[in-house]
Parts: C-alpha cells; structure tokens; sequence
C-alpha cells in the first residue's frame, strides 16, 4: 500500500511539471506572436508551482514573465514596469544561485531598455504635469542602475514639482547619502564648415579635431550641484514645518558654499519666519556687502529696520536701494514713509503739553519740526512724480502727507491728479 501511495505521488509530481511546462511554453509562443497579455495569462497559472521547480524553470518563468510585462508597460501599462523590473532581477538572483547564467546577459540588456522605457515615460509624465508618477519611474530607474545617480536627483526634482516634500526629502538625503555632486565636463569644439560649437562625446571630439573638421576643443565644466541640493533639503524642512533641521542644513550648506549668497537669504527668510528679526538683519546685511548692487537686498533690510522703529537705518538702506535702482517705486515711498513716521513720533509729545508759555514754545516747535518731516517725505514723492507722474501709489501718500500737513491747496492739486 505504501509504495503505491509514493508511485500515485510521484505520477502526480510528474503532471504538475507536465502542466508547467505546458504554460511556459504557451507563454513562449504568446511572447512571439506579439501577444502579451496571453503571455501574463499563461503565466500566472505556473505562478504557484513555480517556486518548487528547478533553477532552469525558473529562471525561464521569471525571464518570460519579466518580457511580458515590459512588453505591457511600453504599450502603456504603467503598473507593468515594477513587476517587469522585479522578475527580470528574479532571473538573475537565481542564475547568480545556482551557477548557470543562461539568460543573465540578456536580462541586463532588457533591464537597460526597462530603464530607457521608464525615463521616456517619466519625461512624458512630468510635461503632462503628473509629478507623483515621473518621480516614482525616475527612483525605479535609478535602482536598476544605481550608478545612474542624475535619475535619482531628477527624481527628486519632479517629487518637488509635485509637492511630494516628503518624498523630494528621502531622494535629497540618499542623493547625500552617496556623495551625489552632479558636476559633468561637456566637449566641445568648433565644426570647421559651419563656424558651429557643438558638444559631442570626448573620443569622438578629439577624433575630429585631428582630422581637421573641427577646431577649437573646450573642456566645459558644468557647476555642482550639491549647493542646490542641501538648499532645497533646508527649505523642505522648513515647508514641513521641521525648522531646526532646516536651520542645520543651511548651517551645512553655507560651510560648503560660504559665498552663495542664495543659501544667505534662505536662512534670513527662516529666521524671518521665526521671529528672530536681529540675525535676518546680520544675514541680510552680510549678503548686501557681498552683493552690493542689488536693490532688492537694500531694500528688505530697510522693511525690516522700519519695522523695528530703527528709522535712520532704515532710511539708508532705502537710499542705498535707490542709487542702485532710482525708479524703485517701494523704495521712494518707504523712505517718504519715514520722515512720515518720525513726524508722527512728535505728536504723542505734543498731545502732553499744556498751555503755559513754555509748553507753548515747546509746542510750536515739535509742530515746526513735524511739518519739516512731513515736507521732507513729500518732496522724495514730488521728486519720483516726475519720473511717473501717473504713479497711483506715489499720488495716494502723497495726498495724504498734504491732508495731515493742512496744506490745501496741494491736496486739492493731488486729488485732481488723481481723478477725484
């Protein structure tokens, strides 16, 4: 009884293979006839009985398998490529094991052009502006080949587009995790007929030019990128709320990069944000020294100053703005704003007084004074008017410096300039 137990089992072991063998090669003839989706389907029914075949079944099945589905994402089934990608790394893990690399060779050669499929596909996604799914296809090409690290930076670029931060996170650190610096040298020459400089491959350059038909060889060295990816860490931080490990990148960032004068202001902006007005003016005023011809930097420093009620700061940081930039309209009418202000100062002082002869005197010159504030404030407005005397911003304060002043008559003159 026993043995006819172990014939009836081995009788059905044997037709278990016979069925197997039966789907691959339905499988096979699938794949030749251009069908593969008959492909998947035959397929799937060797799928449980796979794992207890030989490494020559399996490495067939996972071989198979890993061209029916990347057959099914180049047609445009997108879920396709991670199961193309996993059974073709199946087919070498399991040749790797058991020592006979039937179909290795040309599993990596179709694993290369699963890669070229997902980066054509994720550059499709990105200009149809589904960020989520050009990022995933981008990381999935860069851990076929991990030497590719441009996939995983690009990778992170589309998460960023998308607003996937937390995903844009996890590429940025594994992008400094491996010493990504993004940094190429581009090849150019000179083509000799059209007078063109073209870029082409190093060899190929050098080939050219002793032939003669191109001249002029250039070595191009294309910038870094690791600046741009510790600053768009920290800002990431900062957008998920994660401000100390923000301020830390930055911190790292400026050590490796002390004169990008961008990672200076996205700190000051974060210490903006955190309240801590003293060391965004420090930040600020250290990249106005090293970037002194911008407006815009005088500028911010200056808000910040009259902010805080630090008006002579204030007015310089405003007129260093308008020797870089005189028709920076802001800057003209914050720095009226000023001399405003101050005026406005006096009046708390001049709403105290009594009415003795002293408080009296006291009075009529905080007043004398105050109006020379305002007056100064409204000549920087008359001034920018004639440059753009159509300004409504300039033409609105400047109608209200008159009406605080009592001064009628160029009340009356603004408000007809200005349609009222």
């Amino acid at each position: 009884m026993k043995t006819k137990i172990l014939i009836l089992a081995a009788m059905s072991f044997t037709m278990v293979g016979f069925a197997q063998k039966d789907e691959i090669k339905a499988a096979q003839k699938a794949l030749k006839g251009g069908d593969a989706m008959a492909a998947k389907t035959a397929l799937e029914g060797a799928a449980g009985m796979i794992s207890g075949a030989d490494a020559k079944v399996q490495s067939l099945y996972h071989f198979l398998r890993g061209k029916a589905y990347a057959e099914l994402a180049k047609g445009g089934d997108n879920t396709a490529f991670t199961e193309a990608v996993n059974s073709f790394k199946e087919v070498v893990a399991v040749e790797e094991k058991s020592g006979k690399a039937k179909y290795t060779d040309e599993t990596n050669q179709r694993l290369a052009a699963v890669t070229a499929d997902l980066v054509n596909s994720a550059v499709e996604d990105n200009g149809n502006k589904k960020f989520k799914e050009a990022a995933e296809k981008l990381y999935m090409s860069y851990k076929i080949s991990p030497k590719d690290t441009s996939y995983l930076y690009y990778a992170a670029s589309s998460a960023v587009n998308g607003a996937h931060y937390e995903k844009a996170l996890e590429y940025y650190n594994e992008l400094q995790e491996v010493g990504y610096d993004g940094s190429a040298t581009l090849y150019k020459a000179t083509n000799t007929e059209t007078g063109e400089v073209e870029e082409m491959d190093k060899v190929t350059r050098d080939l050219y030019v002793k032939s003669g038909t191109y001249s002029d060889p250039i070595d191009e060295k294309t910038p870094s990128k690791t600046a741009e990816i510790v600053k768009n860490t920290a800002l990431i931080y900062g957008q998920l709320g994660q401000d100390d490990k923000a301020l830390e990148a930055y911190a790292k960032a400026r050590a490796s990069n002390p004169d990008d004068v961008n990672l200076i202001l996205q700190e000051a902006n974060l210490h903006y944000k955190l309240g801590d007005k003293d060391k965004f003016k420090v930040l600020m005023a250290k990249a106005s020294e090293m970037e002194p011809d911008n407006a815009d930097l005088h500028y911010n420093i200056g808000v910040i100053n009259m902010e805080q009620g630090n008006l002579e700061e204030a007015r310089a940081s405003y007129i260093k703005a308008l020797e870089v930039d005189p028709d920076y309209t802001n800057a003209q009418l914050n720095l009226s704003t000023t001399y405003v202000n101050e005026g406005n100062g006096l009046i708390d002082e001049m709403n105290t007084l009594g009415n003795s002869r002293k408080d009296i005197a006291r009075y009529d010159e905080l007043k004398q004074n105050k109006d020379d504030l305002f007056s100064q404030g409204a000549k920087i407005l008359e001034d920018a008017l004639k440059v753009k005397p159509d300004n409504q911003g300039l033409l609105s304060q400047l109608k209200n410096i008159y009406g605080a002043m009592g001064d009628n008559e160029n009340f009356m003159r603004i408000k007809k300039l200005l349609g009222e």
